[in-house]
């Protein structure tokens, strides 16, 4: 048993001789490129912002690093490193034996 494809429209055929020179064609080629003229400028507005937002970052972030760098030049004059002021250890730890420290479990796989 053969299965066909049901029948379908047949498509349009296009021409790709160029169309006869008339006042149609002209306005038809005049709106095309309004609208891609449209379209680009609306992607050039759209860069512009893009663009100034990314200048906006990059001040702040240059802004954010400076002071960075001030903080870190201050701390090492004053040779400041950064050393824990007190000690913290879970409870029972100074009181437990060193072997008890810790439990150790052995897993099979």
């Amino acid at each position: 048993m053969v299965h066909r494809r049901p029948p379908s429209r047949i498509p349009k055929k296009i021409s790709t001789m160029p169309r006869p020179a008339s006042e149609a064609t002209h306005y038809l080629d005049i709106y095309k490129l309004t609208i891609e003229k449209k379209r680009l400028q609306s992607q050039l507005v759209d860069l512009d912002q893009r663009r100034q937002r990314i200048q906006a970052r990059l001040t702040e972030l240059n802004a954010q690093t400076t002071t960075l760098e001030q903080g870190a030049q201050q701390l090492r004059q004053t040779g400041g490193a950064a050393a824990p002021s007190s000690m913290i250890f879970p409870p029972g730890y100074d009181d437990a034996p060193r072997g008890d420290r810790f439990d150790s479990i052995t897993l099979d796989y």
